[in-house]
């Protein structure tokens, strides 16, 4: 049965074919159907001007006029309906300067990748191929329609879009296309951070990521756009610890051993993890390799990558803390019960506890401390990690205390016995408050009368 989505998109092309225009479904749409799959979204590529669109749908808004693209919206969707174009001459490598309204044919004739390249007529149920895409699908190829080189040239972020199918579809890439990538991967920076990143996060977002990796490696966009990774390569670690070879071929087994789904600052934590080892390796006076404080400049380095590729601010923070934390993993079962609960009770922690998982699985393979943080899991699960606080600011004003910078002292260590068992009651926290920490002579002369614990009514 079709979906919602495929039943409205079919009756818009049904309004335009009544209205004597030719539609078809096109892209990725017909891709994705002839897989057997639900698109998430349906274009539909049409002989009708931008104009006679908006006559015959009421609720219609223009994205791209000059090229022929109105936004149509029908039950709760909406469908971007286009008219057949050729493209005249790109001079910044994204889009044309101009466009020529044209058949359907000359419009396949500008896509991307035949697989991209095919129409689909809900009408007739027939696929309109005139690019050889229905071939292609069946031979799981990536392959440019027409000239690879000029395809890229006419829109640099191809070379990524042809990475990422080949990655998310499990297809091989057509050796025509695969060498025109090569050859012109260094222009990738010709275009916006934004359009780059949008396709990395797709390409390691991507169950079939470390497939990912080795394509962008092996044509050279890895070097072009994450320079930071292309460098790990040949940084030699201790082999006592890391066996399995230098940073680079480190990352990538960590990247094989994550799970297939798994959150944008866990992926991006294991890629970034270690970019500050190749800057700070030395060998120390007994030979021993070592890489002073890399976790402090890998997370420098990862708040810069993040913020070249545009990423937001929330996506940054948390990827950069799991970087900058990753180090502390080896000191957890040496730390203080109060200090573990607040490591253990940060936002990031549960990604950063699967980013240690991996680092440590593809590497010594030592997983003490993981299981001993699993155990203490299982420990604080049956109340909050960190309670509600036993006592506040107003208690320490009516016990007399001057407000100021030794309120978060006092706080903070009526919180810490709190976690570690020591102080279980607000009564039994003010009397210890009043023991270590009693009002100074000044404090004592101010007048408290006026003031109430906010629980004492």
């Amino acid at each position: 049965m079709k979906s919602a989505m495929e039943q409205t998109a079919h009756g818009i092309v049904r309004k335009l074919r009544a209205a004597g225009h030719a539609a078809y479904y096109a892209g990725g749409s017909v891709r994705d159907l002839l897989r057997g799959q639900v698109p998430k979204d349906i274009d539909i590529a049409t002989d009708a001007r931008p104009e006679a669109v908006q006559k015959i749908f009421p609720r219609t808004y223009a994205v791209g006029a000059h090229f022929g693209v109105i936004v149509v919206l029908e039950n709760d969707f909406q469908f971007e309906v286009a008219t057949f174009r050729s493209d005249g001459a790109y001079l910044d490598g994204r889009r044309p300067v101009e466009v020529h309204f044209a058949t359907a044919e000359e419009d396949a004739a500008r896509r991307d990748f035949t697989i991209n390249g095919m129409f689909f007529d809900p009408e007739k149920d027939e696929v309109i191929d005139f690019v050889g895409g229905r071939a292609d699908l069946e031979r799981k190829l990536i392959r440019a329609i027409g000239d690879p080189a000029q395809r890229f040239a006419e829109d640099r972020l191809r070379m990524l879009r042809a990475v990422r199918f080949a990655t998310v579809l499990g297809f091989e890439i057509d050796s025509a296309t695969w060498n025109a990538v090569r050859a012109n991967a260094a222009s990738i920076n010709e275009i916006s951070a934004e359009r780059i990143r949008e396709e990395l996060v797709r390409i390691f977002l991507s169950p079939n990521r470390v497939r990912g990796w080795d394509l962008l490696d092996a044509s050279g966009l890895m070097r072009a756009v994450l320079p930071e990774l292309d460098k790990m390569k040949g940084c030699e670690q201790p082999p006592q610890f890391h066996p399995e070879g230098d940073v680079f071929k480190h990352t990538r087994i960590m990247l094989e051993l994550l799970p297939a789904e798994a959150s944008l600052p866990l992926v991006f934590s294991v890629l970034f993890h270690d970019i500050g080892k190749p800057p700070t390796a030395m060998v120390d006076d007994e030979g021993r390799i070592r890489f002073n404080g890399h976790d402090r400049i890998g997370a420098e380095m990862t708040e810069a990558i993040m913020e070249r590729l545009r990423f937001s601010r929330a996506e940054i923070d948390a990827t950069v803390e799991a970087v900058r934390q990753h180090m502390v993993f080896k000191d957890v079962p040496n730390m203080r019960v109060a200090k573990l609960k607040r490591f253990m009770a940060r936002p990031t922690f549960d990604d950063e506890l699967e980013l240690h998982r991996v680092d440590c699985a593809s590497s010594h393979a030592m997983m003490d401390n993981y299981e001993f943080l699993l155990k203490k899991k299982e420990e604080f699960a049956n109340e909050p990690i960190i309670p509600p606080p036993l006592i506040t600011g107003d208690d320490l004003i009516a016990l007399g205390l001057q407000p100021g910078p030794k309120f978060g002292e006092i706080l903070e260590a009526v919180e810490t016995r709190q976690l570690e068992g020591a102080l279980t009651t607000r009564e039994r926290a003010l009397d210890w408050v009043k023991g270590e920490y009693p009002p100074d002579e000044e404090e004592q002369k101010r007048p408290t009368s006026n003031v109430q614990s906010p629980t004492s009514n």
